[in-house]
């Protein structure tokens, strides 16, 4: 007589599995740490008060079983909770943390975690006490001298359309294009444009354009903002230009202008073509309002020791906002 078939045996549930590695009260004491911080072994020696060998011996059961997780940094490995990653898991945890967060050991875990977190801060604080005079320096051998002004553009709207006008060889496009829609860089030189074009071949998002800035190839309102970076100073009227950006802007676009301070140095005028021996603020203030700007922010901008050129400025100013039925004179 055949014997009866008992089908398809099924798999136990996987949670099953993963009870065993919290069954033991010390892992569950990991787990409650590593889900409140993220620490290192020696870290995590300091706070259980158990040998490393201990320690170590408890994570591997828990890293086995997908409790916590790893993530090496430099010659130290950072151990996490991982308990968010499945639902079933996490829904455990919560009952398992629910029963031993009051524990007395618990308790004393966490105070103990407070110091160790209290001591990372004073290894921070202790090197910065005693770097602060070669800070500076060694910030510059790390990083290079202006890698906080290379991260600035990404303050900038992402949507944006920014003019780059009188853009020479497209050394503002080149910065900017990255945190930007789109540029639109304008030159009357082709000369300049060519080396602009091989400088922002990877850029596809730059707009190259032959033209004038006293007529600007650019529509109505196209930009949300423009620069000129030393520019003004070689246009014969820079009231024209100006007048310009504030068309190519759209309603309460914003304009970022650099240039030089009045000076002295006449020979410019013959060996880089200069019109203007730089602008006063009285001038720039007087130029950007007539082109129909206003908020004015006027700025000295610091020297360097090691340039040998004029003292330059920045200023910004907003342009004219849209005109709505309630401006209008009754």
């Amino acid at each position: 007589m055949k014997g009866l078939s008992s089908g398809p045996t099924k798999e136990p549930p996987a949670i099953l599995g993963r009870l065993s590695a919290i069954a033991d009260p010390t892992r569950c004491r990991v787990v409650l740490l590593l889900s409140r911080q993220e620490l290192t072994v020696t870290e995590l020696c300091a706070v259980l008060q158990l040998p490393q060998s201990t320690v170590s011996r408890h994570l591997k059961v828990l890293a086995g079983d997908g409790w916590i997780s790893v993530r090496p940094e430099g010659t130290s490995r950072f151990y996490s909770a991982a308990v968010d990653d499945d639902p079933s898991a996490h829904q455990l945890w919560e009952l398992v943390a629910a029963e031993i967060s009051d524990s007395p050991a618990a308790a004393q875990d966490a105070t103990r975690l407070g110091a160790v977190l209290a001591r990372r801060r004073a290894r921070s604080q202790e090197f910065f006490s005693s770097a602060a005079e070669q800070w500076a320096e060694l910030r510059r051998e790390l990083f290079g001298a202006t890698f906080d002004l290379r991260a600035l553009p990404a303050l900038l709207d992402p949507d944006w359309v920014v003019g780059d006008l009188g853009c020479g060889t497209g050394a503002v496009s080149e910065s900017l294009a990255p945190f930007v829609s789109r540029m639109v860089a304008v030159d009357a030189s082709s000369s300049m444009l060519e080396a602009a074009r091989a400088r922002l071949a990877g850029h596809r998002n730059v707009d190259l354009r032959e033209g004038q800035l006293e007529r600007l190839p650019i529509a109505d309102g196209e930009l949300d903002a423009a620069t000129l970076m030393l520019v003004l100073h070689h246009s014969a009227e820079p009231h024209a230009v100006l007048s310009e950006a504030a068309r190519a802007l759209k309603p309460g676009g914003r304009l970022l202008l650099v240039d030089m301070l009045p000076h002295e140095r006449d020979e410019y005028r013959k060996q880089m073509g200069h019109v203007w021996l730089g602008f006063a603020e009285e001038q720039i203030a007087s130029l950007l309002a007539a082109a129909g700007f206003s908020r004015l922010r006027f700025n000295i901008l610091p020297a360097d020791p090691e340039v040998k050129g004029p003292t330059l400025f920045v200023a910004g100013a907003d342009n004219r906002p849209a005109r709505s039925s309630l401006d209008e004179p009754e």
